[in-house]
């Protein structure tokens, strides 16, 4: 759904989309379904980016035409995602060695003991590691997919696709793979959602831990633990995402200057703002303005 062909929005790229096997005849799933497979292997060579989205079981050895297909795409240059238990091929294929990866957190351990040389993470949503990306579960796995979406073509295009799927645009592959949800009273759930919803219209204005409880009415510590509980994340680590996505769209689809644009998403300074682009994207926003911008220059 996050690379087939979008005939809505004129921005999100026409992909050549192929659904490939490494054996003939209908894929059967346990889902009670079957995949019609029209193409072998042989698209591998072409690819620009490569997807092996679970695999039958962590006890299946991937056949060796699969292994061989996937080493060589990645040799040469192409982006490989293993999602789920696809991590398990990707490991299979040696392409993990010495990296850092996620999977199902059922897996993680199964994961880790199999490939002591991979560094496995059982709490995260994904783990970019540039040429190659490896993800949890089925939501986590179309985050890692929106995520290769906006690296490659924007914020705006991962989010016209987010919108189509109805998903939330961006979550960031630290966050947690499961988030407990105990029963609150439902004055005090409201009152968060308020502030939360407030949080997001407001990232040009500070705001602080001890403000945010109070508007909330609750004391600091109840806040730090609600907020975490609800998104898997801390409240400043939040508000830098938001306010990343939030300057990565007027980037792209205004002409303001990057001053302004600076002040309204919350980070005041171009050099804070900077520093922030920097350490999550690896660029600066004069550059990423330049790839991504929709704006006519």
């Amino acid at each position: 759904m996050v690379f087939g062909k979008d005939r809505l929005h004129a921005i999100v790229p026409d992909f050549d989309f192929k659904v490939c096997a490494a054996e003939p005849g209908p894929l059967v799933t346990s889902a009670g379904f079957s995949i019609d497979t029209k193409h072998d292997l042989k698209p591998l060579a072409r690819a620009d980016i490569v997807i092996v989205p679970s695999w039958r079981s962590v006890d299946e050895s991937p056949p060796a035409n699969l292994l061989k297909a996937l080493q060589s795409a990645h040799k040469r240059g192409a982006l490989i995602v293993g999602l789920c238990l696809g991590t398990f091929v990707l490991a299979a294929a040696g392409l993990l060695d010495g990296k850092e990866a996620a999977t199902h957190w059922g897996w993680a351990d199964v994961l880790a003991a199999r490939y002591p040389r991979i560094r496995v993470d059982s709490k995260v949503l994904y783990v970019d590691e540039g040429d190659v990306l490896t993800s949890a579960g089925v939501a986590a796995g179309i985050d890692c997919c929106l995520h290769v979406l906006r690296k490659r073509f924007g914020a705006e295009v991962a989010n016209c696709v987010a919108r189509r799927m109805v998903v939330a645009p961006h979550r960031q592959g630290g966050q947690a793979q499961f988030i407990a949800k105990p029963v609150h009273d439902g004055r005090s759930a409201d009152r968060f959602a308020q502030v939360m919803e407030w949080m997001m219209t407001h990232l040009d204005k500070p705001q602080t831990l001890d403000d945010l409880a109070q508007r909330a009415m609750m004391s600091r510590r109840t806040f730090t633990r609600k907020f975490r509980e609800s998104t898997g994340t801390t409240v400043g680590k939040w508000l830098i995402e938001q306010r990343l996505a939030l300057a990565q769209r007027l980037l792209e689809t205004t002409d303001k200057p990057i001053e302004m644009i600076a002040g309204e998403s919350g980070f005041g300074t171009p050099l804070s703002m900077r520093q922030h682009f920097s350490a999550q994207f690896h660029t600066s926003p004069a550059r990423y303005r330049r790839e991504f911008s929709t704006v006519p220059i």
